[in-house]
């Protein structure tokens, strides 16, 4: 009963202690609050992007599709998907088969022919300038618009729009693929989560939220040299050492709890600005960022019961006295074998799992995150101590350079303490970069295709000679377009109609074929054999023997359309080689002048179009010209990489979750630097009614900062190359360092710190005046 006493005595000082005792609770509380608010939304952040997929699954209608013909439930679907400026545009038209078709998620009825249901960020984007040549593309009239459980996020570009063409074009397509016939969307099977993913989701978890832990510790400190001095004037009032200790837990306790409310409103006024935020094309509902109930109470009952023990901590080598605070004395000096000891541990913890890799399974998560946090803690365990012993050797310099110095000798612990945060989140960040990069090349692969060669691929399928050929001047003519390579393509037979005898066939003119073969001299009439290919034929026809060329390439109005045609005899055999898309092709390269002369033109085409670099909408142009041939055309642009779907979503989580931090390393950092400003109010006064110049006190505030802020960015760089290492022996790599991205962490956690600084001259500037000195 004493103890609960004693802290609710110091909860009544911090919250009924004057304008004084206000300050220093709001400034403990809005510390406390900005960390709350971020592990708040941690806790809501796998909800969110598990919301996120559930949203997609559900309206899934790959692998949905219904063998069968027509019914009352069916439903035709036509994918038209697209990008736009670099963001994806998902594109679907539909055509009922019968009175009760299925509905796509938030869409309520399904579009008329002409008609669409839109995303609302689709909406405004059409309805905007920016949107001109999206436009053009989709040109249907917006009827309705999609719900939000239709759609991944509130900045998704989507639509569903009706069509009255798909009927014919599955009947012509011969069940090709391009046109679906489904009854239902149906949710896809989830693949098994990869250990290496499931291993830097964890570790993504543990340095975010560690550093938050950490400026959590450093805000319920606010206002220590004032409070040490009430728990004097207590001393004095006849309270024993283990009463004071556990008043200031109290003063500490009401910080936190305000704190906790402070961050619950944070949190909610700052989820309902969440939709308006896009990290790395990823963005959710405000509706999502729910956090888990359990996880919200055990932040709410961990934030005051770890100030608490951070407070009991933090007065073990305080002794308060009746005439003064010990600690106002010179300090004895810190010791460093117990402070080796954490990362020490936690080096125990994660090198019996090195060179695991992935053949031998999950790793074992609590000793993950138990080595991870150890390593990490070892940080601000050994920062104190490494800030205390250079500055106990500098020396004079400048006058603003020696109050620096001297206030770092009297205060090492306070300043590192404001490093603290940052320097684990450049440690963790640094570790994280190192098991990115040598990861990523399992996750994120070369393509094959080449940009350089080509930027965008479109398949021509129009059946009519003619028409294909309009679309063919359409595509070179577009503004932008540099040079087209176009690749004609026929089924050819030595029987007709015999799949099982089938040679490809490829006709384009001798610069086109350039393109897929390392020819000789060429002329118009030529033909040739291209060898090794990535799909080797073994009927492919040789010069001299009779060939069934077939134009329509199997359509269903194929039949007693094939072509009789001899190879000619001086076909040679020439080398293959990559097309732009990366593929090595097989079969006869024809030039068209070598096709019987009542032939038919190629009815299947692909056309590899390059376009002006300094062309930023050359690509939109070619796209839309593409769509005005075949709404659901596959034209696209061309890639040197394809990245894993769940690698890129881990990527963009941790993106978001970065971004947070760095918003609350600066916050709390500035937080920070302006409680101590506060509590340095009447000395900075004081200097200033002597004489000081501002220019001079400026400096050694800067100094203050600085000198800190080095030797816990070296020391972070230190524990991230080590905690890096023994990571990527744990995921049986070879540890290689790339200094680029660790030289790039510290210099980010060095510009949020002379950010911070920046933002705190003009507060320090309102200090520095002589009617400071003035006592109520």
């Amino acid at each position: 009963m004493s103890l609960l006493r004693d802290l609710a005595l110091g909860a009544r000082f911090a919250l009924s202690g004057g304008r004084e005792g206000w300050t220093r609770t709001l400034l403990t509380a809005v510390g406390v609050g900005l960390g709350v608010a971020l592990l708040l939304g941690t806790t809501a952040l796998p909800g969110a992007l598990n919301a996120r997929t559930a949203r997609d699954n559900a309206r899934n209608d790959y692998g949905a599709s219904v063998d069968g013909g027509p019914a009352a439930d069916t439903l035709l679907i036509g994918r038209a998907d697209s990008q736009y400026r670099g963001s994806d545009v998902r594109g679907r038209l539909v055509q009922a088969e019968g009175a009760k078709p299925p509905l796509p998620p938030g869409v309520s009825a399904l579009p008329a022919p002409g008609t669409m249901a839109a995303s609302p960020a689709l909406r405004d984007l059409l309805a905007s300038p920016d949107g001109k040549l999206l436009r053009e593309r989709i040109p249907y009239e917006i009827s309705s618009t999609i719900a939000d459980q239709g759609l991944m996020g509130p900045h998704e570009l989507a639509y569903y729009a009706g069509s009255d063409t798909l009927k014919q074009r599955k009947a012509a397509a011969d069940n090709a693929g391009e046109v679906m016939r489904v009854n239902a969307f149906v949710d896809k099977q989830q693949e098994k989560l990869d250990p290496i993913l499931a291993l830097l989701i964890v570790i993504i978890f543990v340095v975010l939220l560690m550093p938050v832990g950490v400026f959590i510790a450093a805000a319920v400190r606010f206002g220590g040299d004032r409070r040490d001095r009430r728990l004097a004037a207590l001393r004095l009032a006849g309270a024993d050492r283990r009463m004071t200790r556990w008043i200031a837990a109290g003063e500490a306790l009401a910080g936190a709890v305000v704190g906790v409310v402070v961050g619950a409103l944070f949190f909610v006024i700052g989820r309902q600005y969440v939709g308006d935020i896009s990290v790395a094309g990823l963005n959710v509902f405000p509706s999502d960022i729910d956090p888990n109930p359990l996880l919200a109470v055990g932040v709410a009952i961990a934030v005051p019961a770890s100030a608490v023990a951070v407070t009991l901590f933090a007065m073990r080598s305080v002794v308060v006295e009746p005439l003064g605070v010990v600690r106002a004395s010179v300090p004895r000096r810190r010791r460093m074998w117990w402070r080796v000891l954490p990362p020490l541990a936690g080096l125990g913890l994660l090198v019996p799992m090195m060179g695991r890799g992935r053949d031998r399974g999950m790793f074992n998560q609590g000793q993950v995150i138990g080595g991870t946090v150890l390593l990490l803690i070892g940080v601000t365990a050994l920062l104190p101590w490494l800030v205390e012993a250079v500055v106990r050797r500098l020396g004079g310099g400048p006058v603003g350079w020696q109050l620096a110095v001297r206030r770092l000798q009297l205060t090492s612990g306070s300043a590192a303490r404001m490093v603290n945060g940052i320097a684990v989140a450049v440690a963790g960040a640094i570790a994280l970069q190192m098991l990115f990069g040598a990861v990523e090349g399992d996750y994120v692969k070369s393509s094959g295709e080449d940009t350089s060669r080509a930027q965008l691929v479109v398949p021509l399928a129009a059946s009519d000679p003619a028409r294909q050929s309009g679309e063919l001047r359409a595509l070179k003519s577009t503004e932008g377009v540099t040079h087209a390579v176009v690749l004609g393509s026929l089924n050819g037979g030595e029987k007709a109609r015999e799949p099982e005898h089938y040679t490809p066939v490829t006709v384009a003119g001798c610069a086109d074929l350039r393109e897929v073969a390392t020819l000789p001299a060429c002329k118009d009439g030529d033909t040739f054999t291209a060898t090794g290919g990535d799909y080797p034929y073994d009927n492919i026809a040789k010069p001299g023997s009779t060939m069934y060329l077939d134009p329509t390439n199997g359509g269903s109005e194929s039949k007693g359309a094939e072509v009789r045609w001899t190879v000619p005899a001086g076909t040679k055999d020439v080398p293959s080689r990559p097309d732009p898309m990366g593929q090595r092709r097989t079969g006869l390269l024809v030039t068209p002048g070598a096709l019987p002369q009542h032939a038919k033109l190629p009815t299947r085409s692909t056309v590899y179009v390059s376009t002006a670099p300094g062309d930023a909408l050359a690509k939109e142009r070619v796209l839309n010209v593409a769509t005005r041939a075949d709404p659901l055309t596959s034209a696209r642009s061309l890639n040197d990489t394809r990245t894993s779907g769940r690698f890129a979503g881990v990527r963009k989580g941790l993106y978001i979750g970065a971004a947070a931090v760095l918003m609350l390393i600066g916050a709390s950092l500035l937080v920070s630097m302006l409680e101590q400003l506060r509590e340095r109010k009447k000395l900075l006064s004081a200097l200033v009614a002597f004489g000081t110049r501002r220019t001079t006190l400026s400096w050694s505030v800067l100094w203050q900062t600085a000198v800190p802020v080095a030797l816990g960015l070296t020391l972070a760089a230190a524990v991230g190359l080590g905690l890096g290492s023994v990571l990527l022996r744990m995921v049986g790599r070879s540890v290689t360092v790339d200094w680029v991205p660790a030289v790039s962490m510290v210099g980010i956690g060095a510009g949020v710190v002379l950010l911070v600084t920046a933002l705190s001259l003009p507060p320090l500037w309102r200090l520095m005046r002589p009617d400071g000195l003035r006592t109520e």
